[in-house]
């Protein structure tokens, strides 16, 4: 097997690790009785936390994420490599949403490759490819007062064909575990924990993840937590018939620590998180099979200011565009409804 059929599989791999280490959670969230478990509530006083998202804001981000992966193939060979992405993205302005929920879009407004010199041409080439489409990629999403998804759909850039579906899904779910921290039913204190456990499906391997979070602190709207992301995997095999690639998880382990600022009246959190992963894959293809080791050491950064669009006009002409695209998908969505 080449060396290039292994890089890509290591590439594939590794993102997917870096990027669904921070993350979370879909529309499935909506349908559980609670996606939350508190272990400890913390000191007193306590004090229920909920956003309060005020319509018409509009939040931008930057999410940063570097890459070290070690990867030892069957014949003892030894690759080395960091690549990295930066997203810029938009979200909003938010509206209200169905039972008082809260609706904003999101849009990478710019995808940027960040590639280590020295590394295959034609893997850089494959990398670029793969984030430029992701430029104006996005959708909507509605969440409640808890940060818990009810409703989402992507929009006519996210679904055209040539933008890798794993891919989005992996950064759709990145931003969620660190982005929006779903939030506790009961009242907290500082020092109280709670953990959102959740599969996730991404490159076909299902991938079990739980998400704990410690706050150290809080001051009026802004929470200061810790968090601990940790997943893991049973063996299994999926295939990718277009590549003539067979792999299958023989083990997956991954740890992470970060820390997260989260302001209640805003779309989104700084963050940064940091860990390491261990993983053993069987790679099969027309030229044999090949057992690959990767050790992986990753960090993540998400770096957001927001505003409130009712101080800028240009943001009310938004914020009404947004409820007539609203109003225009709900009422397809009763048509489809009455039809069936």
């Amino acid at each position: 097997m080449t060396n290039r059929v292994v890089l890509r599989t290591l590439i594939a791999m590794s993102t997917l690790l870096v990027l669904n280490g921070c993350k979370s959670d879909d529309a499935g969230d909506a349908k559980r009785n609670d996606p939350v478990l508190v272990i400890d509530q913390g000191q007193e006083p306590r004090e229920t936390l909920r956003y309060e998202i005020a319509h018409g804001t509009r939040t931008t981000s930057t999410m940063e994420y570097g890459l070290a992966s070690l990867a030892t193939t069957t014949q003892g060979s030894q690759l080395s490599m960091t690549p990295g992405v930066r997203l810029h993205i938009v979200s909003g302005p938010s509206m209200e949403g169905k039972r008082g929920s809260t609706r904003f879009d999101v849009r990478i407004i710019k995808a940027e490759a960040l590639v280590p010199e020295g590394v295959d041409p034609a893997v850089k080439l494959d990398l670029n490819k793969s984030v430029a489409v992701l430029n104006n990629v996005g959708g909507w999403v509605e969440v409640d007062d808890r940060g818990i998804v009810q409703r989402s759909d992507l929009n006519s850039a996210a679904k055209n064909p040539d933008v890798p579906a794993r891919l989005l899904m992996m950064i759709i779910n990145a931003r969620t575990s660190l982005a929006r921290v779903v939030l506790p039913a009961q009242p907290v204190g500082v020092g109280a924990r709670w953990e959102a456990a959740k599969e996730l499906l991404l490159y076909g391997f299902k991938i079990n993840q739980a998400d704990t979070y410690t706050m150290t602190e809080k001051v009026g709207d802004e929470v200061k937590l810790n968090v601990q992301i940790q997943q893991t995997a049973p063996k299994q095999t999926v295939t990718f018939e277009e590549e003539g690639v067979e792999l299958t998880l023989e083990a997956l382990t991954m740890n992470a620590t970060g820390q997260v600022v989260l302001n209640l009246k805003a779309l989104e959190a700084n963050a940064r998180a940091s860990g390491e992963a261990a993983d053993l894959l069987n790679v099969k293809t027309v030229d044999g099979s090949e057992n690959i080791e990767i050790d992986s050491a990753f960090e993540v950064k998400m770096t957001v200011t927001y505003e409130i669009a009712e101080t800028i006009e240009e943001g009310w002409e938004e914020l009404e565009e947004a409820k007539e695209v609203q109003k225009a998908e709900e009422e397809a969505a009763e048509e489809l409804e009455a039809q069936e």
